[in-house]
């Protein structure tokens, strides 16, 4: 299990905001609570520094390739570029220097999942190249995706099935809750056991965290085969998790891991 950082930039810079309002695509409702003075290449530098892989990199509406692309790249394994990926756009960001494509909307649109759209990315760049997002919201004990059109729940349960279903055509899988819905940074135990079954493809957990002792429960719960994600909630983004102290929780995890193969 290993901590991914990632930067959300709006507008050209490095931001916290809240994507409730992102419902229909809608730039004028985002609302920002945090504007860096750095860039994104910045805090790519920063990543690379710390020896922090697998950086996530999203564009919140249009307007930031300028900055984005120069910050692609500056990893030695490259970082992971969502916003407004299509099948038509892909190779932009790949070419620029981006490990993979993260999709969300191109594919979980309408009142599902659109697999035409998600077959014709894979036929252009590769599964290997491919990271979807899903949104969900709770119904009962279940957790169904929601698509981005409608920020409504749809039929498809996350579930080993579902999962399994579409790692045939990605090579990892993220999932967070539907950015409306704010459960006080509660993990969601049994999310994170089924995220932690065996599949063949990596998965990544996104919801909020609120302390670094989630991180412990997140390895436990999901066997350790599963990496989190964190953005907004870093303290170098103005939020209440120590970015210093995610950096040491990796390093000690990953020399846990090391020692463990050795012996």
């Amino acid at each position: 299990m290993k901590f991914r950082p990632c930067i959300n930039v709006f507008r050209g810079k490095v931001v916290h905001t809240i994507e409730t309002s992102l419902r229909g695509g809608k730039e004028k409702a985002f609302i920002k609570h945090f504007e860096s003075e750095y860039t994104a290449a910045d805090y790519a530098r920063l990543f690379k520094h710390d020896k922090l892989k697998n950086a996530h990199i999203l564009s919140l509406g249009s307007g930031n390739d300028e900055v984005i692309l120069k910050a692609l790249g500056m990893l030695n394994d490259g970082m992971k570029y969502g916003g407004g990926v299509t099948a038509e756009n892909a190779a932009v960001y790949l070419d620029a220097g981006a490990s993979h494509i993260i999709v969300s909307s191109h594919v979980f649109n309408g009142r599902g999942i659109n697999f035409a759209n998600l077959k014709s990315l894979v036929k252009k760049v590769g599964k290997d190249k491919v990271v979807l997002d899903i949104s969900y919201r709770k119904k009962g004990k279940d957790y169904h995706m929601v698509t981005h059109t409608w920020g409504e729940p749809v039929s498809v349960k996350i579930d080993q099935a579902s999962l399994l279903n579409l790692a045939t055509y990605c090579d990892e899988i993220i999932v967070h809750r539907f950015r409306s819905e704010k459960c006080g940074n509660k993990l969601e135990f049994d999310l994170i056991k089924i995220l932690g079954e065996d599949l063949p493809v990596k998965m990544i957990y996104a919801d909020e965290i609120s302390s670094i002792s989630d991180l412990n429960i997140i390895k436990d719960l999901g066997n350790g085969r599963i990496d989190f994600c964190i953005g907004t909630d870093m303290s170098i983004y103005g939020g209440p998790i120590s970015y210093q102290e995610l950096t040491e929780w990796n390093q000690n995890n990953e020399e846990l891991n090391i020692n463990s193969i050795e012996v």
